[in-house]
């Protein structure tokens, strides 16, 4: 009887000793994250695992992966001219929209937070774009806006200018998919007018007294110290400038002549419609290559015009 009121014992304290480790701040927590983590692991994790053994593969969805070794990424750089040719476009592309985007989007922020009348609504109606910008309908209509019988070119012509086959032209179709891009500013500005609200107001009362200019108070005042808000933007933005597909998709599809060929785009066309899923794979991780190169030289020379208070202005 002894020998069996000792095992009850130990059982419940055994028992207590995982009530209360269960009942500890760290497993709760892990118990919530639970669903993000096993998500994270099976839709993120394990399909950039598979990949990755694709893009060794000559995989074309109908039938078994073959090992191929670095034969899809040989062909990449010494076969495949497209290749180059979506690289520079999307090049192109990110360099100038992203620059455009952000600078917009952070001179409508400084006079949105001015203190003006109606600005609350204003700030909403410019965020709208960015609602519904990266949607296939207004990709539509924005293809029917530049079209050549479309609202633009009949705008043109009351002021008795020429039609522009904005779509048709290699020179033109490119800056449409930039206009639309630089249109969808709302979210940067959003971003830009908190960081905005976090500057003390004294600042500019001081410069004002100081007979400083709207101009000189931006330039001196508000660059530097939203000058982290500007750097995350600028990092974000340029991600999704890399990642751009659906406007090109919709809009172009590539052409003409290529001119619109976006890298995202070509490794979309390599997956789904020449069903080359290995390629399109080595594709995806050249591009993953790409996008931390780049911001890697952002991070890097970040530290020559990025002001952080905790560093003391450095």
């Amino acid at each position: 009887m002894r020998q069996v009121g000792v095992g009850v014992g130990r059982q419940k304290s055994a028992l207590q000793r995982l009530a209360d480790f269960w009942h500890k701040e760290a497993v709760s927590g892990y118990v919530f994250a639970a669903p993000f983590i096993v998500g994270f692991f099976a839709l993120t994790i394990a399909p950039m695992i598979y990949s990755f053994y694709i893009s060794f593969t000559d995989y074309r969805i109908f039938a078994p992966p073959v090992w191929v070794g670095f034969e899809n990424y040989i062909r990449m750089f010494t076969q495949d001219a497209r290749v180059i040719r979506s690289v520079t476009v999307t090049l192109y592309y990110v360099l100038v929209s992203v620059p455009l985007k952000v600078s917009f989007a952070l001179v409508i922020a400084f006079l949105l937070t001015r203190r003006a009348a109606l600005a609350g609504f204003y700030r909403s109606v410019y965020y709208l774009p960015s609602l519904i910008g990266g949607s296939v309908a207004v990709a539509l209509v924005w293809k029917e806006l530049f079209a050549v019988r479309g609202v633009v070119n009949k705008v043109m012509a009351i002021f008795g200018l020429e039609a522009i086959p904005w779509l048709g032209h290699p020179s033109y179709a490119i800056w449409v998919l930039i206009g639309l891009t630089v249109w969808q500013f709302g979210s940067s500005m959003v971003i830009f007018a908190a960081g905005l609200k976090q500057i003390p107001e004294s600042y500019y009362e001081a410069a004002q007294i100081d007979g400083a200019s709207l101009f000189q108070q931006f330039r001196y005042i508000t660059l530097p110290s939203l000058s982290p808000v500007i750097l995350f933007n600028l990092i974000m933005q340029t991600i999704a400038g890399f990642q751009n597909f659906t406007q090109a998709f919709i809009i172009t599809n590539g052409g003409p002549m290529e001119s619109t060929l976006f890298y995202a785009l070509y490794l979309y066309n390599n997956a789904f419609n020449y069903f080359q899923m290995g390629y399109a794979s080595a594709l995806a991780w050249i591009l993953l290559l790409m996008i931390a190169a780049v911001t890697a030289i952002i991070f890097k020379t970040s530290d020559r015009w990025v002001f952080y208070e905790s560093k003391g202005g450095e």
